[in-house]
């Protein structure tokens, strides 16, 4: 273990020490969105359906609001409504994550949970950091009750990976196929060009290079988080490349998230659909539930932002929450994601909307629903967030008041149906026609009873005030 890690490594018995400071109460905590007990929160890893429950992880670091050394914290639940804390499954303690355990996934196979992630390790020197100055380990754990962990074993390292690869490999996520086991990486080409990298094995030890997933044309200079996804015949690439150039209605935030689908291991990037066009969504992370639905989660932050906005939260000793639990459904060549259908349990008794006048809830969480629009919806969220359809572009704004930074988001959408409005505390989630088109993004209104007021031709509007989830 490096002289670097000896200071800034804290025992298990530390990290809980801190999250015993009560931020509980804090102003922006919210109610039903997984969030760090303390410090800093970004990518969901290791998410599964095991013996009866469901599994989050996430990146945790909990000395600094700010980021700083990661390691996996973990939550579950039976039901998807009532959660449990479960404390930091993986810390970098060995010589292989000394720098971080970074992202990574979760298979499921018989009794066994097995658990895979990026171990990180920088020197100390004069490097660029990607092409020289580290490593980057790819780690296997299992599991056999979901909550206590067998040693880590390191399968591949640099070493294992083509030549013409940078230092950058990375998040792996691994699925099986008849017989086989297969695992993608994101990964940065020398040349600055991103792409996926696959992986096969016969029994989930060792490992093979199979071959790689590229785009007909240079796509962003890294791909980070793969996953894919299956319906049918349709087989889709879901990854977050860095680097592209922002434009007013695609690519708005400094790094993006979405998918594509797959034809003979090549991909259009033509066809690149943005997964959510808000401000805050990133790293999104899927699995297939005891019912084959499959469910995504997203980082409900996006990395390398502090120049552009910031989360009050942060001076309050913590930072960023994951995204709700969303169902991924197939529909005419695009993926819908919609709340899964246990949120719906969190629904008070529904409150009546009335059209045009502000409408005020009794406290600051509600669910929206508007439905049957044919040509306009405008609608105002604590009097200064607003989302609006209007000629074929939406568009959600914030005061700088409300968003600390954040301004506008805007997408283009030919037809408007319906929208989902999902507020929690601190953060919206709107679904348009079913979730074909997503935005999500933090807010921090300074008041204690939030309210909206719709102007829409809608056939149906109705609302419900929402209760909390247990455990968050």
């Amino acid at each position: 273990m490096s002289e670097l890690t000896k200071v800034i490594f804290k025992s298990i018995e530390e990290i809980e020490e801190k999250e015993k400071m009560n931020v509980s109460r804090e102003a922006y905590r919210q109610k039903f969105h997984i969030m760090p007990p303390v410090g800093w929160l970004n990518d969901p890893n290791g998410l599964c359906y095991f013996k009866g429950e469901y599994h989050v992880f996430f990146q945790y670091a909990p000395f600094n609001a700010k980021g700083g050394l990661k390691t996996w914290a973990h939550y579950t639940s039976k039901n998807l409504i009532d959660w449990q804390y479960r404390g930091v499954a993986f810390v970098p303690d060995c010589p292989y994550d000394c720098h971080g355990v970074y992202s990574g996934s979760a298979f499921v196979e018989g009794d066994t949970m097995h658990l895979f992630y990026t171990g990180n390790v920088k020197y100390d020197g004069n490097y660029d950091y990607i092409n020289n100055g580290r490593e980057a380990y790819t780690m296997k754990s299992e599991s056999v009750d979901g909550v206590n962990f067998m040693p880590k074993k390191c399968l591949m390292s640099l070493s294992d990976m083509p030549k013409n690869y940078t230092c950058h490999i990375r998040d792996p996520k691994v699925y099986k196929e008849n017989d086989e086991y297969l695992m993608v990486l994101g990964g940065r080409k020398k040349g600055d060009r991103g792409a996926v990298l696959v992986y096969s094995s016969n029994n989930i030890e060792d490992w093979t290079f199979k071959k790689e997933i590229m785009s007909d044309k240079p796509f962003g200079y890294m791909w980070e988080c793969p996953d894919i996804l299956k319906f049918g015949d349709k087989e889709f690439l879901s990854m977050c490349p860095q680097g592209l150039t922002r434009e007013e209605y695609r690519f708005q935030n400094v790094y993006q998230s979405g998918y594509v689908i797959i034809e003979n291991d090549e991909i259009n990037t033509d066809n690149f659909k943005e997964w959510d066009y808000g401000f805050d969504f990133y790293a999104p992370q899927t699995f297939t539930d005891e019912n084959g639905r499959v469910i995504l989660i997203g980082w409900m932050g996006v990395p390398d932002t502090e120049n552009e906005y910031t989360n009050p939260t942060t001076n309050r000793g913590w930072q960023h929450n994951l995204t709700l639990l969303r169902e991924i459904k197939y529909s005419d060549g695009k993926l819908l994601q919609y709340p899964v259908l246990e949120f719906n349990n969190l629904r008070k008794e529904k409150f009546e909307i009335k059209s045009d006048v502000k409408n005020i809830f009794k406290g600051r969480c509600f669910d929206c629903e508007i439905k049957e629009i044919k040509y306009k919806v405008d609608i105002c969220i604590c009097e200064d967030v607003n989302f609006n359809w209007n000629e074929g572009i939406a568009t959600l704004s914030l005061t700088e008041k409300t968003g600390c930074g954040r301004k506008t988001r805007k997408a283009k959408i030919e037809n408007v149906n319906n929208v989902r409005i999902v507020t929690d505390v601190s953060s919206i989630e709107i679904f348009v026609n079913d979730g074909e088109y997503v935005f999500t993004t933090r807010f921090y209104p300074e008041v204690n009873e939030y309210s909206i007021t719709v102007s829409s031709d809608a056939k149906i509007i109705e609302a419900w005030e929402l209760k909390a989830m247990k455990g968050i």
